[in-house]
């Protein structure tokens, strides 16, 4: 198959760094927007950072980064000579990747939608609600884990700190 140029792969490399960035900074800031909840009185703030949080997440930044972040990735190893699994680290960044978006799809997402359906049917009371409760800390706990996964795959992006599985 026909390969890059290498100024297309820069450009490649270019798309990819803004989705992984996107990615990455859209969920850390789901977690700041998170401690915006602390001392909150009214019901109708508290749905507005949980609407939020759900927009950023669902509509603008995290999903376009994470669908962004495989794609870019689907390309270089098509149309370069990374390839799909010639590396560990590469293996393990596609691992990665579609272990968090399919987390992210099936659990992330349903507890902030949760999180959010309930703040805006109830107000105040979610606060001392067991289904908000529990979506909130499973989002808080489970969205910092993935946070720092990410991270950590960003970083084994860089480093590549495996050997090619032919060099192993």
């Amino acid at each position: 198959m026909k390969k890059f140029s290498p100024k297309g792969l820069k450009w490649l490399k270019g798309f990819h760094l803004i989705a992984v960035s996107s990615w990455i900074g859209g969920a850390a800031s789901l977690l700041a927007l998170y401690f915006l909840k602390e001392g909150v009185t009214d019901g109708g703030v508290l749905y507005g950072i949980n609407k939020s949080i759900h927009h950023v997440d669902m509509d603008i930044v995290v999903i376009p980064g994470a669908i962004g972040s495989l794609l870019t990735g689907l390309l270089y190893s098509i149309f370069s000579h990374w390839g799909f699994f010639k590396h560990n680290w590469l293996t393990f960044k596609w691992i990665v990747t579609l272990i968090a978006i399919v987390f992210g799809t099936f659990f992330l997402g349903p507890w902030e939608t949760a999180m959010m359906d309930i703040s805006g049917k109830i107000g105040m009371a979610s606060l001392t609600d067991s289904a908000y409760l529990y979506n909130q800390q499973m989002n808080l706990m489970f969205g910092t884990v993935q946070v720092l996964v990410l991270i950590i795959t960003l970083f084994v992006s860089i480093l590549k700190p495996w050997k090619s599985k032919k060099q192993a």
